[in-house]
């Protein structure tokens, strides 16, 4: 069977800078910093000071409070991004086939909250005194599940976890179910809300947190004075539909999905490849899955984490897979906006990078002052570009190994 064309039909985001989609495009457009000090717990005992937090967020403004508390952060935050995903593709969910329609939503590390808080009541009260919504609180799957149920999607559902490369591989996934015929509508994703004490002493003993107290200096990457990513948290949301039947229906179309790839380094747990070999046959893959060539490619939105390894690696990347080229395309890592949004990035800069096609416009990397000769590409510093954007490679890199990348291409 030939492969089918995707689409992408519905957007929808809450983030450290929007809490929904227009919010979000509007300050990736003006170069706007969400990091600041963290405000969810006292960190007075801690290194790191600052996040990337969800602003005002009151979940009684989405959900009733009954609901709320059974709940965990990162459910709570997939399910109102794809609430705003399903309303903006204007979907008529009475006359789909609901069988056909499927969810596939990833998360770094799930409902950590929730299990920190339950721990602390088992340790003062006994374990047979915690919460009896617990476990489907806390496990990872419950993203995908609570949003297959809100809107009766009876399709595949899945939760994805290959750590930062998560929201990437659960969009690409999702793909390949409409591309091969599996599936017409697919909501695709990830949701992250992993800013608690133990997860951010975790990634401070790992010294992969920036331990700066500068939000303007904390996350910046390829900046040669980087020191480590700035945890966030989060949620995007894709609505994907086979694009007959997005033509069928009349339906808005941002961009269309065109390639996917995913491998891995096998190489190290936490450390990528040093010669950025793996991450440049994944990027070499994705481009042939989608049937162009590499001097196609105008935008990379890179995973560009501020970490050392990352940055440099990433470089020695493109340069790989791109040669020549890699002179040419531009590069720019919106994490310097949001930070790192583990399980959700990927998918949050995929609809960035749609947005960037369909706007004809490149986000900056923020913040950037002081160049690294290991990281030498156009990195867009500090303001964003107006230019055609015909196709763009985005990128995710994970723990384990894990690479995925994504094309996507003006429609």
């Amino acid at each position: 069977m030939e492969r089918r064309r995707v689409v992408i039909t519905g957007i929808g985001a809450i983030t450290p800078i929007g809490n929904n989609i227009e919010e979000m495009w509007k300050n990736v457009q003006k170069g706007i910093c969400g990091i600041d000090e963290i405000t969810l717990y006292d960190t007075s005992n801690q290194q790191v000071h600052l996040a990337g937090e969800v602003k005002g967020y009151d979940p009684l403004e989405y959900f009733k409070k009954k609901e709320a508390k059974k709940k965990d952060r990162f459910v709570q935050f997939g399910i109102i991004a794809s609430r705003e995903a399903v309303e903006d593709s204007a979907l008529d969910l009475e006359t789909e086939d609901l069988d056909r329609c499927g969810v596939i939503m990833a998360t770094g590390i799930g409902g950590i909250t929730t299990i920190e808080r339950e721990h602390s009541k088992g340790l003062e009260k006994g374990f047979d005194k915690v919460s009896p919504y617990y476990i489907p609180m806390a496990i990872a799957n419950m993203v995908a599940g609570n949003i297959s149920i809100e809107f009766g999607f009876r399709g595949k559902s899945e939760s994805v976890s290959t750590a930062c490369a998560s929201g990437t591989n659960a969009v690409g996934d999702a793909f390949r179910e409409i591309a091969h015929g599996y599936a017409d509508v697919m909501i695709a994703g990830g949701a992250e809300s992993s800013i608690t004490p133990l997860s951010v002493g975790g990634f401070t003993s790992l010294r992969a947190l920036s331990t700066s107290t500068d939000k303007d200096r904390a996350s910046i990457p390829f900046d040669k004075e980087r020191d480590g990513f700035v945890i966030a948290e989060g949620a995007g949301s894709i609505i994907l539909e086979e694009y007959e039947h997005a033509k069928a229906r009349g339906a808005h179309i941002y961009a269309e999905l065109a390639g996917y790839a995913t491998n891995d380094d096998a190489n190290h747990v936490t450390a990528p490849l040093e010669d950025g070999s793996g991450a440049a046959k994944c990027m070499k893959l994705a481009v042939k899955d989608a049937g162009i060539e590499l001097n196609q490619i105008d935008y990379i939105n890179t995973h560009g984490t501020s970490t050392p390894l990352n940055d440099k690696g990433e470089t020695k990347a493109v340069k790989l897979a791109f040669g020549e080229h890699a002179k040419s395309l531009c590069m720019s890592s919106t994490k310097s906006m949001t930070g790192h949004m583990l399980g959700a990035s990927g998918a949050v800069e995929a609809i960035i990078s749609a947005l960037a096609s369909k706007n004809d416009f490149v986000p900056a990397t923020i913040n950037y002052k002081v160049a690294d000769e290991e990281c030498d590409l156009d990195v867009v510093p500090n303001e964003g570009r107006n230019m055609p954007v015909n196709y763009v490679l985005s990128n995710s890199l994970g723990f384990g190994g894990h690479n995925a990348s994504l094309i996507i291409k003006k429609y």
